[in-house]
């Protein structure tokens, strides 16, 4: 996994250092298009390189911020396109071969109808489940203006939280990444138990008919 995120920090290091501001709009967009970029990396370098190294203030933490809202934004609408034009179109033609019925989607259409603010907010401010909560969300069909909303409204204090945390940092800002992976795992895991409690919910329901 190191060996990977080293990897895309040189990425992102090269893509600062070609296109600048340009490249946090890029790096981000591509997290929220469901592409595993991790912004905890993206962000804090920005902080970094951007920031810092420039001798700029603490003003252009919060245009960091704004940077990596915009992109967020950008990747999250893709992403939700896809939802919305792919994977709902997908999951009502084939989603009974992968224990997906139209009641199941009928459930997440109402849960989001309710709870779809709150719940794009909130997962903008979670590691993992910020990459991909754009793709439920186009497949419910979640309005496009609040969804738009939230997200910016949930991106920008994440991504300028961590621009700062790399300004501060500076060149240690690699301590950010190690502090935070841990998080990561325990929201892993219990997306996998939640799907796991899925199946088994669905094969019983089916042995039972």
């Amino acid at each position: 996994m190191q060996v990977v995120e080293a990897q895309l920090i040189a990425f992102i290091q090269n893509l600062f250092d070609a296109i600048g501001w340009t490249g946090v709009v890029v790096a981000m967009a591509i997290e929220s298009a469901c592409v595993p970029l991790p912004s905890e990396v993206t962000m804090p370098l920005a902080g970094w390189m951007l920031v810092k190294n420039k001798g700029l203030g603490l003003d252009w933490v919060l245009m960091a911020g704004v940077y990596g809202a915009i992109g967020n934004l950008l990747g999250s609408l893709i992403a939700y396109a896809v939802g919305v034009w792919g994977g709902r179109p997908f999951l009502l033609k084939y989603g009974k071969y992968i224990l997906i019925s139209r009641h199941d989607i009928d459930l997440a259409d109402l849960w989001f109808e309710r709870y779809g603010e709150i719940t794009v907010f909130l997962t903008r401010l979670m590691p993992v489940l910020r990459t991909f909560i754009s793709l439920p969300a186009g497949i419910t069909r979640m309005n496009v203006l609040k969804f738009s909303f939230y997200t910016v409204l949930g991106s920008l204090p994440w991504s300028a939280a961590l621009a700062y945390a790399g300004f501060v940092a500076g060149e240690h800002w690699e301590e950010i990444r190690a502090v935070m992976r841990p998080f990561d795992i325990p929201i892993i895991l219990a997306c996998v138990g939640l799907a796991v409690a899925f199946v088994v919910r669905k094969a019983r329901a089916a042995r039972t008919e």
